[in-house]
């Protein structure tokens, strides 16, 4: 029991240990893997997709800044203002060409003198210091850039949420004269970035520089400032700098973000990707791994188990096994010894001992060598074997002596069968390279007694043996009853 403890304890350190390995290596590739690519995308990826969607900015969101820039520095524009603003159509034809040559949405032009709205149209309306829609026009009249960016109600355009470029004209002096542009419909705008999100696979807004998030995609559903945003809290006054790149945390999801500064509109560009599927996809390969080191590590302890049971039953049977004959050797005996008498004593069973010696085996081995000697043995054993039932159990118990275990022998019934292997050892001759050697054998015979130990009983057969010997040899002697002498069988004839 304790052996068998011993070998699955073994089996058990031996599996923990590939445990151990492969989760330590598993993990810690996990961990690099996903380090390394979270930063390949925070350095490379981000930054690289940011600059990719500046690219598209320029052709699709700048251009209206740029069409707005060349609207308030025309010359014809600037020649119709000087002249007094006569002819209404030629500023309609102008703002309409416009808007249809660069597919804007809305043209316009206020002036500062006369305080109309023109559009392709015509005239829209007289702004007013009063009018709250109008205050957008007055800031730009005090603002000291060229131009800004705005999202308004389009009037022109049944109010619909319109994005504006407002772009400051002045004459020739450098005076203010009123503010020109064009306008992209939010709705178009959204309709971009949500292009580019499905170009580039990752979420795209931006924002002003107050962190108000300004214009996202149709499908948007987060706060409206970053600062509100779950898990920037500590991350966000670095949000607003030029070109940042980030990692947070946000409602359980690892979020990789990256900001650039977009001097053209003066908002700020941010690009983010979440990194859940990107980690999952490392998160399948981990569970893969440990599913193979599950697989091996049962495999690996079963191996092992199966061949230590293996080897520890083959230096078992080594340990109980006679080298020469393959029976059982005195290690052995005692094993079936204490089986046997166990079940004797348990079941009120007879059982019997035998102790066979070869006569004059030494002068075999001087005569014919110790070759010859094994041989001679080996023979001896199977000419036992021969006259023993499959419970019975042979052993070797010296250099030529052997123990037999009869069980459910009596006495006589084992003096019968120490006759007929006496007998079937003297009745051959034995041949060993051509030679042809007679020998005989004496045994001694015992009956077990509830009493009695290995020792105790070997000592008693042991005695039977000493008389057989003392009678001439080639014969059987029983042990001796309580206070007389072990008798022996008569001698069989000369020759034999």
């Amino acid at each position: 029991m304790n052996i068998h403890r011993s070998r699955i304890g073994l089996a058990s350190i031996a599996g923990l240990i590939i445990i151990i390995g492969f989760l330590t290596t598993s993990v810690t590739s996990y961990v690099v893997s996903t380090t390394s690519a979270k930063r390949a995308i925070l350095t490379n990826e981000l930054p690289l997709t940011s600059d990719n969607i500046y690219s598209e900015i320029q052709r699709d969101l700048l251009r209206p800044v740029f069409v707005s820039s060349l609207m308030a520095t025309d010359t014809f524009l600037r020649d119709w203002v000087i002249n007094g603003e006569e002819d209404e159509k030629q500023i309609r034809k102008y703002l309409s060409e416009i808007r249809k040559k660069y597919n804007a949405v809305s043209s316009f032009f206020v002036s500062e003198q006369s305080k109309t709205y023109y559009h392709p149209d015509g005239i829209l309306k007289k702004i007013s210091a009063d009018d709250p829609r109008d205050t957008w026009y007055f800031r730009v009249a005090q603002m000291t850039d060229d131009y800004e960016i705005n999202v308004d109600p389009d009037m022109a355009n049944t109010d619909t949420m319109t994005i504006f470029i407002n772009y400051k004209t002045y004459n020739y002096q450098g005076n203010y004269i009123g503010a020109t542009g064009i306008g992209l419909t939010v709705k178009a705008v959204k309709a971009l970035i949500q292009q580019y999100q499905e170009k580039f696979g990752r979420t795209v807004y931006f924002v002003d520089d107050n962190g108000q998030i300004v214009l996202h995609g149709p499908q948007y559903s987060g706060p409206t400032n970053l600062r509100d945003r779950s898990g920037l809290t500590k991350d966000y006054p670095n949000l607003l700098k030029k070109d940042q790149v980030i990692e947070f945390s946000s409602d359980g999801e690892t979020i990789l973000l990256s900001t650039r500064f977009i001097p053209e509109l003066r908002w700020i560009l941010v690009v983010e990707q979440s990194a859940t599927d990107l980690l999952s996809e490392f998160r399948s390969t981990l569970q893969l791994n440990l599913a193979i080191c599950a697989i091996v590590t049962l495999l690996v302890v079963f191996l092992h188990h199966q061949t230590v049971n293996f080897f520890h039953d083959k230096l078992a049977n080594l340990a109980l096994q006679d080298s020469l004959t393959g029976i059982g050797n005195r290690r052995a005996l005692g094993l079936s010894f204490r089986q046997m008498t166990a079940q004797a004593k348990r079941h009120f069973e007879a059982l019997s001992i035998l102790l066979i010696d070869i006569d004059h085996f030494k002068q075999i081995n001087d005569r014919y060598s110790h070759l010859v000697g094994d041989h001679v043995i080996k023979q001896t054993v199977k000419r036992i074997q021969g006259r023993l039932r499959g419970e019975d159990t042979l052993c070797r118990w010296g250099g030529e002596e052997f123990i037999v275990l009869l069980k459910g022998a009596k006495l006589q019934i084992a003096a019968q069968v120490a006759e007929e292997i006496r007998a079937a050892i003297a009745d051959n001759q034995f041949v060993s390279n051509d030679t042809k050697i007679q020998i005989t054998a004496s045994v001694g015979v015992a009956e077990y007694l509830p009493s009695d130990s290995e020792s105790t009983l070997v000592a008693r057969v042991d005695q039977a043996l000493y008389v057989a010997k003392e009678k001439g040899r080639n014969c059987i002697a029983l042990e001796a009853a309580p206070g007389q002498e072990p008798t022996a069988s008569p001698s069989p004839a000369k020759g034999k």
